[in-house]
C-alpha cells in the first residue's frame, strides 16, 4: 500500500510563497506520474501541476509562471513551490501518485490533503 503525506500548507498573505511537500512511502521513481490537485469549497477537485516519470510537466493555466513542481528521488518526495500566491489559490491541496499496472489498469493514490489559505 502506498502512503502519501503532504505538509507545508498554512496561512500566507497575497503575494507570498509556500512550498508543499509530499513524502511517499516508496520510491517516487516507481510512479508513472505524480501531481498536485486542489479543491476549494464548493468546487470540484482540479489539477494544479503534474510531472511524469520522464520529466514532462503540466500546469493549470491559472498557476503557470507562479508554481513549480519538482521531485527529489533520494527523499522520495515531490514538491510544489508556490509563489505570488493569490486569494483564489486558497484550497485543500492533495498529492497524487499514478501507477500504471497494466494496459487496462491505472492505480491512483492520494494524500490526506493540506490546507492553503491566502489572505488578501
Amino acid at each position: 500500500q502506498v502512503q502519501l503525506v503532504e505538509s507545508g500548507g498554512g496561512l500566507v498573505q497575497a503575494g507570498g510563497s509556500l512550498r508543499l511537500s509530499c513524502a511517499a512511502s516508496r520510491s517516487v521513481s516507481g510512479f508513472n506520474a505524480m501531481g498536485w490537485y486542489r479543491q476549494a469549497p464548493g468546487k470540484q477537485r482540479e489539477l494544479v501541476a503534474s510531472r511524469t516519470l520522464g520529466g514532462s510537466t503540466n500546469y493549470a493555466d491559472s498557476v503557470k509562471g507562479r508554481f513549480t513542481i519538482s521531485r527529489d528521488n533520494a527523499k522520495n518526495t515531490v514538491y510544489l513551490q508556490m509563489n505570488s500566491l493569490k486569494p483564489e489559490d486558497t484550497a485543500v491541496y492533495y498529492c497524487n501518485a499514478r501507477m500504471r499496472i497494466n494496459i487496462a489498469r491505472i492505480d491512483d493514490y492520494w494524500g490526506q490533503g493540506t490546507q492553503v489559505t491566502v489572505s488578501s
